[in-house]
């Protein structure tokens, strides 16, 4: 049960593949497919904050630098298996399929929750820390229980293992030998707190030994390591085998959310050591020197990544129609008399404001 004494890596910074016995190297063809992920995935980030910026969004978690986490947690789904995301995982949950228009729908604060979780099998986005770790251990019981062939990956952040839903979603998977795979994306910072503030744990994989479940750690920067990792933890739990822990050591390139200040809790110099270990770097010059990328296959790749901006900006640039009585029509199956109440004397004031603005001259 015991995780590897350094992170399991099968391509190295330099782009170098660095075998490793118990995990096989992705093919070039299915590298290269994720790799396309990879670039649309770094593309949807920096759209992303600039949409903030330009205040068409109210906050954006960025994964920028974890992109790698985000699309081995999809890829190696099959369609009827499930994906619980936190609030930052917005590229492991388009990459799973999901309309990205939908997806940001949340963030924008327009509606519940953007997207239909049973249709797509990915659970809404989670901002509560943990809280999702126990709804993906109740999906995946109650799939063994149907004796259904589904799968359930949760991903969470360094920050959940201090919670305590994070060690009750363990201890209940455990004991019920769930179909279930953690995937702690370890990123160094909860908001401003350290890991060294959060545990004394050699790693946050050793947490699984206490439960009974294997763990393992995995360079989180390296696309062909975490596909191998995560793909034989999926495996695993399909054949019956129970849950896995999976800790991906990566970075948060940039600030917590848009209203974060990391120079406050981190210096310059820091960010700038992982800038070498970059995910599309890396697989970039592997699948280069592989020979099943080439210019041509680049610039496919860009213009795929460039439309999904464009379908993000054009998509963010409209301005929602708003029916101001959704407020109380989704709130009971029968509305109360106190929402009654309320959405007369709505419906009241916007009639007397419509009917002022029609006689203004």
């Amino acid at each position: 049960m015991l995780p590897s004494a350094t992170p399991v890596q099968l391509v190295d910074p330099n782009g170098v593949h660095t075998p490793n016995e118990s995990y096989p190297l992705p093919d070039g063809e299915s590298l290269l497919a994720a790799y396309h992920k990879l670039v649309v995935g770094r593309r949807i980030n920096d759209q992303a904050n600039a949409l903030v910026r330009q205040g068409r969004m109210a906050v954006y978690p960025s994964s920028h630098g974890q992109e790698a986490c985000q699309v081995a947690a999809a890829v190696v789904l099959d369609h009827q298996d499930w994906l619980f995301p936190t609030y930052r995982d917005t590229v492991a949950v388009i990459t799973r399929g999901v309309d990205p228009m939908e997806v940001l729908t949340l963030l924008r604060g327009d509606w519940h929750s953007g997207y239909d979780p049973l249709e797509h099998k990915v659970a809404t986005q989670a901002t509560p820390l943990a809280t999702q770790l126990l709804h993906a251990v109740g999906v995946a019981h109650a799939a063994k229980l149907r004796g259904e062939d589904t799968v359930v990956l949760a991903l969470c952040g360094d920050g959940a293992t201090s919670e305590g839903d994070f060690h009750e979603a363990l201890n209940f998977a455990a004991v019920f030998h769930v179909p279930v795979v953690f995937l702690i994306q370890n990123n160094e910072y909860a908001i401003s707190v350290p890991l060294k503030s959060q545990t004394v744990a050699p790693s946050l994989a050793h947490k699984a030994i206490g439960y009974g479940m294997p763990g393992e750690r995995v360079d989180g920067n390296d696309l062909a390591a975490l596909l191998s990792v995560l793909g034989k933890a999926v495996t695993r739990a399909r054949a019956g085998g129970g849950p896995s822990l999976v800790e991906a050591h990566t970075y948060r390139m940039q600030a917590h959310t848009n209203a974060d200040d990391p120079s406050r809790y981190r210096s310059q110099d820091d960010v700038e050591k992982w800038i070498p270990k970059d995910p599309l770097s890396r697989m970039r010059t592997y699948l280069r020197d592989l020979a099943v990328l080439d210019d041509d296959g680049e610039t496919r790749i860009a213009a795929a990544a460039e439309e999904m901006a464009a379908t993000l900006r054009d998509g963010l640039n409209t301005d929602p129609v708003v029916n101001p009585e959704d407020l109380f029509n989704y709130v009971f199956t029968e509305k109360t008399s106190q929402l009654r109440e309320q959405a007369d004397l709505l419906r009241g004031e916007l009639s007397r404001e419509q009917s002022s603005e029609e006689v203004t001259p």
